[in-house]
Formats: structure tokens, sequence, C-alpha cells
């Protein structure tokens, strides 16, 4: 459920099909997103998941899976 909501988001902030979006897929090198596409992913997902990532969290992201894992964690609290 998270990953196809989120594949939804990251597709429209990078303008790239859902289909190319992969658990193991890295945000920055293999999807081509710089600091501010990160940013409105991340605005786009607090909404969509009605939850905060921490800045520091944020960071630690490189992959697809670990936003999934930062929603799993954001949403068990």
């Amino acid at each position: 459920m998270e990953f196809e909501k989120l594949q939804e988001i990251i597709s429209k902030v990078l303008n790239i099909d859902e289909n190319e979006i992969q658990m193991d897929s890295k945000i920055k090198d293999d999807l081509g997103a710089d600091s501010l596409d990160v940013f409105e992913m991340v605005m786009g997902i607090e909404e969509a998941f009605d939850l905060e990532i921490d800045n520091d969290d944020v960071e630690k992201i490189v992959t697809v899976g670990d936003i999934v894992e930062q929603i799993r964690i954001a949403t068990n609290n």
C-alpha cells in the first residue's frame, strides 16, 4: 500500500513512469532527484500519509525502500 502511493508521489515530482520506481531505486543516483525534488517528495509524502518526517531522517534516505521504512516508523508511533 505505502509503496504504490509512494510510487505515485515520486512519479509526479520527478515526471517519470511509476514502473521505473523500485524499492531499491536510489533517489538521487537512479531516479535523478536533486535536493529540491527530495524536499517536494517529502512534503507530498507527509501530506499523503498525514505524518512528519524528521529532517535528520530525511538526510538518511538513500533508496525508495528507506522512505517506505520511514513511513512505517512514523505511522506506528
